[in-house]
């Protein structure tokens, strides 16, 4: 079983930085897509990023140029790097996991962390 530990979150002031942190266990994890979803108060879960088993990166329009999504497979850990923070970007950050390594990275996830929490201050 698939398990997914965030860590990193927490409070910082509009236009700061943040590194979060995946650590996956009991998974092949260089064979596996990973990535970044991220949930607002009253808003429904959306996916931030995504890394797949090749590299290959895919970024969705809400902090695309704002973040990074990078993967250290000796380590089974996938980071993202949020920069330029903004108050709206607050919102519990969620690691997941698609087994297939590649294609529509929603259609694919099936494990899934406990979240982290990221609040921005204006």
């Amino acid at each position: 079983q698939v398990q997914l530990v965030e860590s990193g979150g927490g409070l910082v002031q509009a236009g700061g930085s943040l590194r979060l942190s995946c650590a996956a266990s009991g998974c092949t994890f260089s064979r596996y897509a990973m990535g970044w979803f991220r949930q607002a108060p009253g808003k429904e879960r959306e996916l931030v990023a995504t890394i797949y088993s090749g590299g290959s990166t895919y970024y969705a329009d809400s902090m695309k140029g704002r973040n990074t999504i990078s993967r250290d497979n000796a380590k089974n850990t996938v980071y993202l790097q949020m920069n330029s923070l903004k108050p709206e970007d607050t919102a519990v950050y969620y690691c997941a996991a698609d087994p297939r390594g590649w294609g529509r990275f929603s259609d694919g996830v099936n494990s899934w962390g406990k979240g982290t929490l990221v609040t921005v201050s204006s």
